[in-house]
């Protein structure tokens, strides 16, 4: 069965949806759609009135179901049976991010759906396996460690992988009892509403998972700055997590997860599959064209060895096929916007009129939609934009070295430490650099995350505080106290 469909037969759920409710409101935001850059909906903006609507909804379920005091097993049961109805309901959850997202549907539906459903099971998992615990004392004293939710949780997601992102927030919350106000972005918002349905048609008590829809300044601040949100979890861009920083502080103190930028580096030594890096690294360039935090868009190579790194990188960054993301076939993705496209542009030029050399790409494509040429850029010194700027588009550096030294200094970045790449295999190196590369997460002869949600991601510097994903994420959303018996 195909996948492929018509983007002018798909219909949204266009509103917030409190309480069990899609609540219609008014698109206040004009919506195009990045693969040919058309109009076709408005997003609504929340004010703080509707966030509050949101906040109440998300308490009063709490108390309620109990969700957070039933037995954990409970939980567990009906995560899993969301989990199940998001792969079964894959195809309809598909187009409507497809419709908005840069995310082709056919990438949707084998790998970001179908991955979201595992992450929501394996996060159910640590309902009833994590908990509580005692701890040594003497004779007369009994003393425990005891674990709860939180409450309600405030999250807010990025444009770039909405479901997800989506349900990077939710697992974790949900599991570990608590409620939840989501914000997706304004860009791309309509996917998460679909995934609150879905929570209450799969049995989630009614009112756990409430979505607002709206931009940062007016929602965002609403939302994060709520008296009665004890917890926030955000993934997005440094300054908005800044923003999101100073707002809370502003507004009283509560605890945040932060997954913020990144500018990655990808180190390749000679003894390295060349092969394999250059599928790896180009891959991760021209996935989603380059929009993931966690993209590898510094090339770092052996100097004796670059430049054939670099023919074959080419190669394969110039084979990926675009197309709009309503088409299965699709294998390159268009920029979320316009403006986003123009940023990536003036980046690029001012990166060539600083000395680098552009060897491939370096323009929009002339196509319908907001497409950009994968880029690759040689001859950048560390104060080169292309190097300082996090690009968020399908634009690799490339800078060369001759020893561990100089790799691990030109791989070290002011502000970012989110994520990087190694490619050897000299085991001794990899132990040795993967201890002293500045980063959340080093990659050794791969670039990707896989299907083993066990492993966190998270940053150093600038990319944020806390953990997504892994044990961690679960923990992120309990709360402990101490408790000492006389006996």
């Amino acid at each position: 069965m195909s996948l492929s469909f018509d983007p002018d037969k798909v219909t949204l759920p266009v509103g917030h949806f409190i309480g069990g409710k899609l609540i219609v409101a008014e698109g206040a935001i004009e919506m195009r759609r990045p693969s040919d850059g058309k109009a076709y909906a408005g997003c609504p903006v929340a004010g703080a009135d509707m966030v509050d609507r949101a906040v109440a909804s998300a308490r009063a379920a709490l108390k309620a179901s109990n969700w957070g005091g039933v037995r954990p097993r409970g939980r567990t049961r009906a995560l899993q049976a969301w989990a199940d109805l998001i792969e079964a309901e894959a195809e309809t959850l598909a187009k409507i991010e497809a419709l908005c997202s840069t995310r082709p549907v056919g990438q949707l539906v084998a790998g970001d759906i179908a991955i979201t459903a595992e992450q929501i099971r394996f996060f159910a998992e640590f309902a009833d396996k994590e908990g509580s615990e005692l701890v040594p004392t003497d004779d007369a004293t009994l003393g425990m460690i005891v674990s709860e939710s939180y409450g309600v949780v405030g999250a807010i997601t990025p444009w770039n992988f909405p479901i997800s992102m989506a349900g990077w927030k939710l697992g974790p919350a949900l599991a570990a009892g608590n409620a939840v106000v989501l914000k997706p972005s304004e860009m791309t918002p309509f996917s998460a509403v679909y995934m609150a349905e879905l929570a209450v048609r799969a049995g989630l008590p009614v009112g756990l998972i409430n979505v607002v829809l709206g931009d940062g300044p007016t929602t965002g601040t609403a939302l994060t700055g709520h008296p009665e949100i004890a917890k926030v979890s955000f993934t997005g861009s440094t300054r908005a997590g800044s923003a999101i920083m100073e707002n809370v502080a502003r507004t009283g103190v509560k605890p945040m997860t932060l997954e913020l930028g990144g500018k990655s580096p990808q180190i390749v030594f000679a003894d390295a599959d060349l092969d394999k890096a250059a599928m790896a690294i180009a891959g991760s360039v021209t996935f989603n064209a380059g929009q993931a935090c966690v993209a590898g868009t510094r090339l770092i190579v052996e100097r004796g060895v670059a430049d054939r790194l670099t023919a074959a990188v080419l190669e394969r960054m110039k084979a990926a096929r675009p197309g709009p993301t309503w088409d299965e076939t699709t294998q390159y993705s268009p920029v979320i916007s316009e403006r986003q496209r123009s940023r990536i542009d003036s980046i690029v030029r001012a990166a060539v009129e600083a000395g680098g050399e552009c060897l491939t790409g370096g323009s929009a494509m002339d196509s319908p939609g907001y497409f950009y040429q994968p880029t690759l850029i040689a001859n950048v010194d560390q104060s080169n934009p292309a190097i300082i700027e996090e690009i968020f588009g399908p634009v690799l550096t490339v800078q060369t070295f001759e020893t561990e030294e100089e790799a691990l200094t030109l791989s070290s970045h002011p502000t970012y430490g989110l994520a990087s790449g190694l490619f050897t295999s000299d085991l001794s190196r990899t132990i040795r650099l993967a201890r002293k590369l500045e980063a959340g997460t080093v990659w050794v002869n791969r670039y990707s995350r896989s299907r083993d949600h066990i492993l966190p991601t998270g940053g150093y510097k600038g990319s944020g505080i806390g953990k997504d994903l892994g044990r961690e994420a679960y923990l992120a959303n309990r709360r402990t106290k101490s408790v000492l018996i006389s006996l």
